[in-house]
């Protein structure tokens, strides 16, 4: 890793700095508009509930009603809807699908479009119920600010795309998170040591034991997104001598659905006690707080149901065997051992499946946990969410980091090309 930094500030490599130099001025000023406020609105001291993980992502502007509240979440929940209509449910979204370059183009224009309306349609929700506001210009102007905020971050993610280094979107979600992070240090710093609950000897051995433990979680996630099965495929039109005995995989990950399921589990658990809290009915709030809220013992139960059942759900979504087998019978390759067609379907089905069982195990020890913490000790449920954050980050960071060894090691080899010329 510090062999590759120190390639950075070669003079070969400027474009590369460039592109790095501008990635990091569009994050700074994504993350100093989550600071600022639209004027005729509030911030919002209550629960978010299920919105919380939202607010994560958006560098905690979705509390404070910033110019960029709602962050590229209303994004990704357009690019939900999408991945789903593309299984067969609209033919002409599955008629885009299959087009290719083409079709892949049209649909993330769709998505995009798709995206500001639901930005909208959030943005005008949260007027309502958190702006406590019977003034409808106020509450459309802001609505309007939200989703202009939004539009913005969809450009600008596009512009770090091409001419910086990574995915736009994505490193603008990581920033976000990233930027919400000292707050939990903070926050566990304050409860452990300087509030008057425990000594000061013990209060700072517990933090210390709060930071390891943090740490611990990040190196698991590293090397859980990491590992992943290579299942040996070989191509009947190729030949080991050719390719210098190269052996060619079929790479799956073990969490390949990634945080959606948690996201999903979050919303759907949660729902509810928004819902009841808008009603004011006390018999139907104390039903959702005793029985549905994951802070309970039979909705923490729900909450981990719901995380294996959708990380089978938007796995087996992302990643169809069907369509593995199909396209790996096309090109001409195959498992050995295994016939081409159904019986690859059913290996891969069956790989995949078991595969899943440990990522979503994964996932359950990692949004469990913090909320067991928070349950049994004097740490607040703010914390609840840090393991969704902390996959988030690391999954970007590999994946951004991976981008910028690859650009290096091309420029090294065009060098090299060139001097043998």
């Amino acid at each position: 890793m510090f062999h590759q930094i120190a390639q950075l500030f070669k003079t070969e490599n400027k474009d590369l700095r460039r592109r790095i130099y501008f990635t990091l001025a569009c994050l700074g000023f994504f993350c100093l508009g989550t600071t600022v406020t639209i004027p005729w609105a509030s911030s919002v001291y209550e629960e978010l509930g299920f919105l919380e993980i939202f607010n994560l992502m958006s560098g905690g502007g979705l509390r404070n009603f910033s110019i960029f509240a709602l962050g590229v979440s209303p994004y990704i929940t357009a690019s939900i809807i999408t991945q789903i209509l593309q299984m067969d449910i609209i033919p002409y979204f599955k008629e885009l699908k299959d087009q290719g370059y083409t079709g892949r183009q049209k649909i993330n224009k769709i998505t995009r479009y798709l995206g500001i309306i639901i930005a909208f349609i959030q943005a005008y929700a949260m007027t309502i119920f958190y702006m406590n506001s019977n003034d409808v210009t106020a509450m459309l102007k802001t609505s309007l600010v939200m989703t202009a905020g939004t539009a913005f971050l969809l450009w600008m993610g596009d512009q770090i795309t091409q001419k910086g280094i990574g995915n736009g979107q994505s490193l603008m979600i990581m920033a976000g998170i990233t930027l919400s992070m000292p707050s939990v240090f903070r926050e566990a710093f304050n409860t452990l040591v300087t509030t008057s609950s425990y000594t000061t000897a013990v209060g700072v051995g517990l933090f210390s034991l709060f930071v390891i433990v943090y740490l611990l979680v990040i190196v698991g996630i590293i090397w859980v997104t990491l590992a992943e099965r290579r299942i040996p495929i070989q191509y009947a039109n190729r030949t080991n001598s050719i390719y210098g005995n190269k052996q060619n995989y079929l790479p799956i990950k073990i969490n390949s659905a990634g945080v959606m399921p948690v996201i999903f589990a979050s919303i759907i658990t949660t729902i509810p006690a928004t819902i009841v809290s808008l009603t004011k009915n006390q018999n139907a709030i104390d039903f959702v707080n005793k029985y549905i809220v994951n802070t309970s013992a039979t909705g923490f139960i729900l909450y981990i149901v719901l995380i294996v059942f959708f990380g089978y759900f938007y796995t087996f979504l992302s990643m169809n065997p069907e369509e593995m087998a199909k396209n790996l019978n096309q090109r001409g390759g195959y498992i050995p051992g295994v016939r081409p067609g159904k019986e690859t379907q059913e290996y891969i089905s069956k790989s995949l499946s078991r595969l899943t069982i440990v990522g979503s195990l994964f996932l359950v020890i990692l949004s469990g946990m913090p909320i067991l913490i928070a349950k049994f000790t004097s740490l607040s449920s703010s914390a609840s969410i840090g393991g969704t954050g902390i996959l988030i980050v690391v999954g970007v960071a590999i994946e951004t980091y991976k981008q910028i060894e690859s650009g290096l090691i091309s420029r090294s080899y065009s060098i090299k090309r060139k001097k043998l010329k």
